[in-house]
């Protein structure tokens, strides 16, 4: 089967199309032909091996047994293991991988009772592999950590990417007031998924404004507890999606004196049967149109390095999708 490889960290350039072995079943298992699959500033992150930390993961001086990216999918099912009752050949499935590779080939195998659901009724194959980076990490942070409760006012840094887009929609759908954070350009997009206020980061720094927060939720870490502190509530919560030593000295500080939080998680890393709860959820909210797919570019696999290159600008809307062809 076809599958876009790496063999060293480096640059967009490094992918490479490869003909890999077809993936072998499991009697718990199901094979998926993968018809979508998205692209992520963590997968950009683990080609380039950079920030080094990834390298723990993927090996230290190059990828190892990992050399397949793409962690959240969408496709049909083409066979199923002997002890599958969930699942039937024909099935179009959304998924997140469990240990976030291996998306993007043409074929994947994946446990039956893990991170993979039926895709929502109301939504293409392209627009259900959207769902599980943004919701899958929006949700748990703000449901979880952040107890988010109606009334909340909450501020999400990073709106317009594929987190933040869903934690607005969430937000909301869980009673809080929101305030995005994005740039100029991004405004008009954030007030559109029910934003109550939008604060270009060019004009105002948020700090600054005199308004505190039950929660203030740094969907993509260009920010820091030291700095945001001071618009929080008293008991209010930090929540960062990238880990710094930082943060880890304010979480323990916060468990050992209370007051307010930092908060930072691998949502990734949680039970396949809490994700797979979520992923329920999920599709639910965007069966009564809750959650609504935002996708800035499409390309075909044969461009993928060119999807890598566009997420690193740093300047996507919500998701960026790559379909097989």
């Amino acid at each position: 089967m076809l599958a876009m490889t790496y063999s060293h960290y480096g640059p967009a350039s490094v992918l490479q199309p490869a003909d890999v072995a077809m993936p072998k079943i499991k009697s718990t298992e199901i094979i998926v032909r993968v018809q979508a699959s998205t692209v992520t500033p963590v997968d950009c992150q683990f080609r380039a091996g950079d920030p080094p930390i990834v390298r723990l993961y993927m090996g230290l001086f190059r990828p190892k047994k990992r050399t397949v990216l793409g962690s959240e999918l969408s496709g049909r099912v083409e066979a199923i293991g002997d002890d599958v009752s969930e699942f039937e050949v024909g099935d179009h499935v959304f998924a997140a991988t469990a240990d976030g590779t291996g998306g993007h080939a043409e074929y994947i195998a994946l446990p039956a009772k893990g991170a993979v659901t039926h895709i929502p009724e109301n939504m293409s194959l392209a627009q259900a592999a959207t769902l599980c980076n943004g919701g899958l990490t929006a949700l748990p942070f703000l449901r979880d950590h952040g107890r988010i409760k109606p009334g909340d006012r909450v501020l999400i840094i990073g709106a317009s990417g594929s987190i933040g887009t869903c934690a607005i929609e969430l937000a909301k759908h869980f009673g809080a007031h929101v305030t995005g954070v994005c740039s100029a350009a991004n405004v008009e997009l954030v007030a559109s998924l029910g934003a109550d206020a939008v604060i270009d980061y060019n004009v105002a720094d948020f700090t600054r404004l005199g308004q505190k927060y039950d929660i203030i939720f740094d969907t993509v870490a260009k920010s820091s507890f030291a700095n945001a502190r001071s618009a929080l509530k008293p008991n209010g919560a930090y929540l960062v999606t990238a880990p710094s030593f930082a943060t880890v000295f304010h979480m323990l500080r916060a468990a050992a004196f209370g007051g307010k939080r930092a908060v930072m998680a691998a949502t990734g890393l949680r039970p396949a049967g809490d994700q797979r709860r979520d992923m329920d959820f999920l599709k639910k909210l965007a069966e009564t149109g809750v959650l609504r797919s935002i996708i800035d570019r499409t390309y075909p696999f044969a461009e993928l390095a060119k999807a890598h290159e566009y997420v690193e600008t740093g300047h996507k809307k919500g998701n960026v999708v790559v379909t097989m062809v």
